[in-house]
């Protein structure tokens, strides 16, 4: 149900990038949250930078709501970063997984399929 991946490139890096990458695939940036931060100032600090980032495809995501109204629970799409045993990790909710739960027609499961693999494009963007 997560989509992860490890990429040897600096996690500052890939937080000043992301939302470019994500635009090159049609998504867009709607928010961020950097829970380090928001749970420090709320008296819970954590040891990791964890950032999520929201993104949204809205060509997608009006399909997705108009013909599956109860995917609305997982959007926007989000990208976790963060680091993991040095490296910077990009984590997301595995999408196919959710859409092949669903009794919904093949047309729209290759349409949600398709923006699936350009939000792991986004998170593959730093592969070497």
């Amino acid at each position: 149900m997560v989509y992860t991946i490890k990429t040897p490139q600096c996690i500052d890096t890939v937080k000043k990038e992301l939302e470019a990458k994500a635009k090159e695939v049609g998504f867009g940036l709607l928010n961020t949250y950097e829970f380090k931060q928001i749970l420090e100032e709320k008296g819970y600090p954590i040891e990791k930078d964890i950032t999520v980032y929201e993104l949204c495809n809205p060509p997608g995501a009006q399909q997705a709501l108009s013909q599956l109204p109860e995917i609305s629970v997982y959007l926007p799409c989000r990208i976790s970063v963060y680091e993991d045993k040095g490296k910077t990790t990009l984590s997301s909710i595995g999408l196919e997984d959710i859409i092949g739960a669903f009794d919904i027609d093949e047309r729209f499961k290759t349409y949600m399929t398709i923006l699936f693999e350009n939000l792991k494009k986004v998170m593959h963007s730093w592969d070497k």
